[in-house]
């Protein structure tokens, strides 16, 4: 194994949004929390009406045909065979490993923690590499996440298409998680979905601010597509949640208007963590990544002040801010920061 490789070994998995269990070392506060923890758009996309029927009948073909259209469209994958609409990305990242032999796969990191925990437990050989220069050239799967969690690292697309082939040479799969990439467009490889060796993540709830729909996509070759939607069985995705991912996929005018409000709002979040001592090293238009001595420290006196940000156990220098929403979040935030 490579010095910059290590074998990975399924622990405790951190992640942000738990309110529950800031509360038990905090208490509730009395304003109810700001929760800044998971790089959700704090400006979700407006809940259009949903039809009567779909809630009383099970979704049928015509809906996720429509689904699968939209989300090819907004992606620019092109061809609604090369999608498989899932409740979830997170359920896509926990099916892959299942449907393909024990493999060397190498897992480019530091990044969300579920991607090795799940090829892991579905008894591959993990090794979490620190380089895209470090992947193991026995490796048979590779996975990458772009804009990567939680520093917002940008592979080019290029060099990405160029590992998939390889992989692909020997029956391989690349795979990209781009649950962020709503933000980067043009960092995404999503125009490429259907060439040999590649599988792309999408998530919907991210985005588009409504991550209690459950609903991510796969963007593969059509083979891989027909296995993960066996996997997952008839009416993976609910009726509700179809309606409002092909109405939401579709509004060209809300994405584009929020791609620029999300940006600006980035930079304002720059301002503010930066005036409070802290170095920002990374990020997306939807959260950034801090550096400071005082990390644990800020990280208590926000949640005391019922902020919550996200702390990282192998990073204790580390902190991940989200952005807040309307101007009183904004606010508080500062408030909290400067107590």
């Amino acid at each position: 194994m490579d010095e910059s490789a290590k074998q990975v070994i399924p622990a405790y998995l951190e992640h942000g949004g738990d309110v529950a269990e800031a509360e038990a070392l905090y208490g509730r506060p009395r304003g109810g929390w700001l929760d800044l923890s998971t790089g959700i758009n704090p400006h979700s996309y407006p809940m259009p009406e949903v039809t009567s029927e779909c809630w009383t009948r099970l979704p049928d073909s015509r809906a996720y045909a429509k689904l699968r259209r939209a989300a090819a469209d907004c992606y620019g994958a092109g061809d609604p065979a090369l999608v498989t609409p899932a409740p979830g990305a997170q359920a896509l990242i926990q099916w892959l490993p299942r449907l393909r032999p024990r493999s060397q796969v190498s897992v480019l990191g530091p990044t969300y923690n579920e991607h090795a925990h799940a090829w892991c437990l579905a008894g591959h050989r993990v090794e979490e590499v620190n380089g895209f220069d470090m992947v193991d050239r026995q490796a048979e799967v590779v996975v990458v996440v772009n804009p990567n969690n939680p520093d917002g690292r940008l592979l080019e697309t290029g060099a990405l298409a160029e590992l998939s082939l390889k992989l692909a040479s020997r029956g391989g799969w690349l795979v990209v998680d781009e649950s962020f990439a709503d933000v980067t467009p043009k960092a995404s490889i999503s125009a490429r979905a259907g060439m040999p060796g590649l599988v792309v993540l999408r998530s919907f709830g991210k985005f588009f601010g409504l991550a209690g729909v459950r609903l991510g996509f796969a963007l593969t070759g059509a083979e891989l597509a027909g296995a993960l939607a066996h996997a997952l069985g008839p009416w993976a995705v609910s009726g509700p949640a179809a309606e409002v991912g092909t109405t939401a996929l579709a509004d060209a005018k809300w994405i584009s208007a929020t791609r620029r409000r999300l940006k600006e709002e980035a930079k304002r979040l720059d301002g503010l963590l930066t005036s409070h001592g802290m170095q920002v090293i990374g990020g997306c238009d939807l959260f950034r990544l801090v550096k400071t001595t005082e990390a644990a420290e800020i990280h208590a006196r926000l949640a005391r002040s019922g902020v919550l940000v996200r702390r990282f156990s192998q990073y204790p220098d580390r902190l991940r801010f989200g952005l807040p929403g309307a101007n009183d979040d904004w606010d508080r935030l500062e408030k909290a920061l400067g107590i």
